[in-house]
């Protein structure tokens, strides 16, 4: 589906009136977002826009933040891979190290009775490394493709 489809789509739950005095724009810009963009254009959409931030700077941090904000999670789809099941035990292992990191992580933020912030931020980044090896590895076994699995981004703490 498109940008503007999208949001086309999206404006059928709530009126675009209603968006466009939320975010205090007129009506004909809200509308033309959900337009095919015209060739050549230098407006887009607020999805083509965020889009070509991610492009531009390659953070999924922007992500992250919207998936958060909206009660989710992002987590990139693994590359497409060859089949070969001798890697099934090192994809195991792998997921099976990372929860191994994020309980360690836990039982020494946990180790005085109290957790503080800079230790919930390393349990919430060894939690979101923990997700995305554990769902590489989930799609993996729904494909029939096992390899090692890359490491997961560090998050900044």
């Amino acid at each position: 589906m498109e940008s503007h489809e999208i949001l086309r789509e999206a404006f059928k739950a709530t009126s675009a009136k209603q968006v466009a005095a939320d975010m205090s724009l007129s009506l004909s810009m809200v509308y033309k977002w959900t337009e095919p963009p015209s060739p050549g254009s230098a407006s887009s959409n607020p999805l083509e826009r965020i889009d070509q931030i991610l492009r531009s700077t390659g953070d999924v941090r922007i992500l992250q933040w919207l998936c958060e904000r909206y009660g989710g999670f992002f987590i990139r789809n693994p590359e497409a891979c060859h089949p070969h099941p001798s890697h099934l035990i090192p994809a195991t292992n792998h997921v099976v190290q990372e929860f191994a990191d994020l309980l360690a992580v836990v039982a020494a933020a946990a180790s005085d009775n109290t957790i503080n912030a800079a230790e919930a931020r390393k349990i919430r980044a060894r939690w979101e490394q923990l997700k995305g090896a554990t769902e590489t590895f989930v799609r993996s076994c729904e494909s029939g493709n096992f390899v090692e699995l890359p490491p997961q981004p560090v998050l900044p703490r």
